[in-house]
């Protein structure tokens, strides 16, 4: 470790000018004398939580026989080939497949809750509550895993979790079958009958986290002038490199290009949809790219200069609606997303459903690989944290919520090994892997979480090999 003599800095530590505040990354100089980042206390966790919705082609009766979700082999030698997670096969190092896991809460448990599946299941998600049906204010499902670890973890960062979503979730007053819209529009519940909103637009995001501008018509102004919020701490930036020695400086500069360039991105964005031209996603906020892998690669930016500067630990992420018409034509089908998730029990459907499933489990790797390049002394950031990726839904076609698709993603701060494939008894809640994951997390005086009946063994070795 090199940096200028005497020069100490705080973990949180703010570069400020005109209405910007820009938290700097983890540097050699918030280092105390004399010891090594080793041996400093251990961060919490950092944790995304990420709903895929709708199920999965691989939960399909004939879907499961094909593997198109989980792979056949339990333990480490399993193979990803044939399945919707095999971009995720040279991450193998970071990922845990927990399969054969139950959702029942987010079943009818009335016949009045009968055909509600759509606007009940993302509530249960995080939660492994059911839902209360009310098409009014008297919502109530469960407090969320993303919003019980925030309320342990979160509360010393400037902003205890952020929710994000890729698709529109302003609706208001009842969905179908007697449920409010907010049942669906998040997955983040701060208590039983608070649900959280969540934030679709990247310059939204930006701003909250860097704080770009005192006021709308500030922040306007040097849109126009296409300025970056790095242009207003010129001065400061100069002097902190005076101070900070070769390595740090190296990463300051490396973490400020990163917030550079995804400020030019969002801004060129704005540009490009606000020149008049018909737009892809009609109504949509200016930040928001009509193409979903330019959004997911911008949210994932975003949330990983918000770890790296410590703005948040917590994030949530929603990628879509259980029965959006969206087309995904990289995924290599033209059918929208929910008729193609009805592919009533048609090989040849099923398989259009498991490209696009295939197609949205292949943005995640660029995920990855932001925040294995990140590092904090001694580690990255993906050795850092935890993502859970599933959904509350199993088989979309037939609506039902058994043996859902749920994978967990990074090192969790050296809680997760890797590189495995665990296959749950019958009748396993998924919400019994939560509870288990809460208590590698530090949450272990949980003694239980929705319907969980127990703890889930995540216990196995550490796997060795490298990620590609």
């Amino acid at each position: 470790m090199t940096y200028i003599g005497g020069l100490r800095m705080e973990r949180r530590t703010f570069l400020r000018g005109m209405g910007a505040s820009v938290a700097l990354p983890f540097l050699d100089a918030m280092v105390p004398a004399g010891r090594m980042s080793s041996a400093l206390p251990a961060e919490p966790a950092r944790l995304v939580a990420i709903e895929l919705v709708h199920g999965a082609a691989g939960c399909s009766e004939w879907g499961a026989t094909q593997n198109l979700w989980n792979p056949a082999d339990v333990g480490r030698d399993f193979d990803l080939t044939p399945s919707a997670l095999a971009p995720l096969d040279p991450w193998r190092r970071y990922l845990t497949i927990v399969s054969n896991t139950d959702v029942r809460m987010a079943e009818a448990f009335e016949a009045h809750e009968i055909g509600g599946d759509h606007f009940r299941s993302s509530a249960v998600f995080l939660t492994q509550s059911h839902p209360k049906q009310t098409r009014g204010s008297d919502v109530y499902a469960g407090t969320s895993f993303d919003q019980i670890y925030a309320a342990r973890f979160g509360q010393d960062t400037p902003i205890p979790s952020m929710q994000l979503c890729i698709e529109p979730v302003d609706q208001s007053g009842g969905c179908a079958y007697g449920y409010s819209c907010v049942y669906t529009d998040t997955i983040s519940w701060v208590s039983p009958t608070e649900p959280l909103p969540m934030i679709r637009d990247p310059r939204t995001v930006f701003n909250m986290l860097f704080g770009s501008g005192s006021d709308a018509q500030d922040r306007a102004r040097r849109r126009r002038a296409n300025a970056s919020i790095l242009d207003w701490i010129t001065g400061e930036i100069d002097h902190l490199k005076r101070e900070l020695g070769p390595n740090d400086t190296m990463r300051l500069e490396r973490y400020l290009d990163n917030v550079r360039e995804i400020e030019r991105r969002i801004q060129a964005v704005e540009a490009r949809n606000l020149t008049g031209e018909e737009r892809e996603l009609p109504g949509a906020p200016a930040g928001v790219p009509d193409s979903f892998e330019e959004h997911m690669r911008l949210m994932f930016d975003l949330q990983a200069l918000a770890f790296a500067s410590n703005m948040t630990r917590v994030f949530s992420f929603k990628t879509g609606r259980d029965a959006s018409g969206r087309v995904y034509p990289e995924s290599g089908t033209d059918r929208p997303f929910h008729p193609a998730s009805h592919h009533g029990g048609r090989e040849e459907a099923i398989l259009d459903f498991q490209s696009i499933n295939r197609y949205h489990v292949s943005m995640l790797p660029y995920f990855l690989q932001r925040l294995h390049e990140l590092d904090e002394g001694d580690s990255t950031l993906l050795d850092s944290t935890m993502i859970l990726f599933g959904s509350p839904m199993a088989d979309g076609n037939l609506h039902n919520h058994r043996r859902c698709p749920f994978v967990i993603m990074g090192g969790a701060g050296g809680k997760l090994g890797g590189n495995v494939h665990l296959k749950a008894p019958d009748g396993t809640p998924m919400a019994n892997v939560m509870l288990s994951l809460l208590h590698e997390l530090g949450l272990d005086d949980i003694d239980s979480f929705g319907d969980s009946s127990g703890v889930f063994p995540l216990g196995v070795p550490h796997a060795s090999s490298p990620a590609q």
